[in-house]
């Protein structure tokens, strides 16, 4: 998950992990192109307004890099929706989830991308 506000990041952890889900999180999107480098997640989130790299710029990065080239990404942003999917969708993104994230439903979308995938 790359996401640069800590109560997000926050809220998607205590969701995703009572799933029993693994989290790596990075506040900024050079930390979490280095994270999935490290670790080749299931699924990327992330966050397409982050401080040091536009969402663009990052998920080109993941689907430049050969180990990451596979893996879905999720855009998770509070962009209004009809935008949020256009640009997710422009990006290169898998999907796209906006905030504020519905915690009822978010574990099961994520489950879903992930077997998707």
């Amino acid at each position: 998950m790359v996401e640069d506000n800590e109560q997000n990041a926050l809220l998607i952890r205590r969701i995703l992990e009572a799933r029993n889900h693994q989290i790596i999180h990075a506040n900024d999107g050079e930390s979490g192109l280095q994270a999935a480098i490290d670790e080749i997640p299931e699924l990327i989130l992330v966050d397409l307004g982050l401080p040091d790299i536009d969402g663009q710029t990052l998920v080109a990065f993941f689907k430049r890099t050969p180990e990451l080239a596979g893996i879905p990404i999720v855009a998770v942003t509070a962009w209004p929706e009809d935008t949020a999917r256009e640009m997710a969708q422009a990006y290169g993104c898998n999907g796209v989830i906006t905030k504020p994230i519905n915690a009822r439903t978010f574990a099961d979308q994520i489950a879903a991308f992930i077997a998707g995938s």
